[in-house]
């Protein structure tokens, strides 16, 4: 794939943005292969947790302006909706957990896509920037549904509309993300986490974060009959019972997956 690496190991795909020279910047061939990673990662049991990062000195910065796709007069919905707007989707619809690995600067719908994940680490040095009213936009790849979610409603306008950059302690400290750590225990810390991940009950992770997501625009009761709907499917699962007989045991569970 040009621009794309995947690789996998030990249950874990790993999809990183390989364009340096451009700051891993996206264009419309670098979108949809990296959808395709997603979408294939929800077909194959064996991966367990994607870890999704970039080559270099940056994460993503964003929209690549020099494709021709985003050029001024341009209908930049069809981009969008061809492009972005699909990927998105198959992040969020991946019924297993995806970590974002933030190494350097996220801006615009780079931050957006990091912010797509489920857990966000990310090095000291590392920054975000909704740099999209800077050029006359406004926030995509999700950005105006996951901004209010994950830094409320007053910081989520200010963030865009100001396009001011904010550190990743800073991004920490109003709980957006997860993790942060010094630059040189970035790999270790994720590493820690995505084989965490990888040996958890995939079938529950992939509930939680359906039922979170739909928590955004459900009632209590809605809320509450997703629950009852979930439970009773991870209740039939394998790892449902090697849990129990593990708690039961007092040894450590040894889930598969399923």
């Amino acid at each position: 794939m040009s621009g794309l690496l995947v690789t996998r190991d030990s249950g874990i795909l790993r999809i990183t943005l390989d364009r340096p020279e451009k700051l891993n910047a996206i264009d419309g061939a670098l979108a949809r292969e990296a959808r395709e990673a997603f979408e294939e990662a929800a077909q194959v049991d064996g991966i367990r947790v994607v870890v999704l990062t970039g080559n270099g000195r940056a994460f993503c910065a964003g929209q690549d302006l020099s494709d021709p796709a985003v050029a001024p007069g341009g209908d930049l919905g069809e981009m969008i909706d061809q492009y972005y707007n699909p990927l998105i989707r198959a992040m969020r619809a991946l019924p297993k957990p995806i970590v974002a690995r933030v190494n350097g600067v996220a801006a615009g719908a780079g931050a957006n896509l990091a912010f797509a994940a489920d857990l966000i680490v990310a090095a000291r040095s590392a920054s975000f920037i909704e740099s999209f009213s800077r050029i006359g936009l406004l926030p995509d790849s999700g950005g105006t549904w996951m901004l209010p979610r994950l830094f409320g409603q007053a910081r989520a306008v200010g963030l865009a509309m100001l396009g001011e950059r904010i550190s990743a302690e800073q991004a920490h400290a109003w709980g957006a993300i997860w993790q942060v750590v010094d630059d040189n225990a970035l790999d270790e810390a994720c590493n820690t986490l995505a084989y965490t991940l990888a040996q958890a009950p995939t079938r529950a992770l992939g509930a939680i974060k359906a039922a979170f997501d739909a928590s955004a625009t459900s009632t209590l009761d809605a809320a509450l009959e997703l629950e009852c709907e979930l439970q009773r499917l991870l209740g039939a699962t394998r790892d449902y019972r090697e849990g129990v007989q593990a708690f039961t045991a007092k040894r450590k569970p040894e889930f598969e997956g399923r």
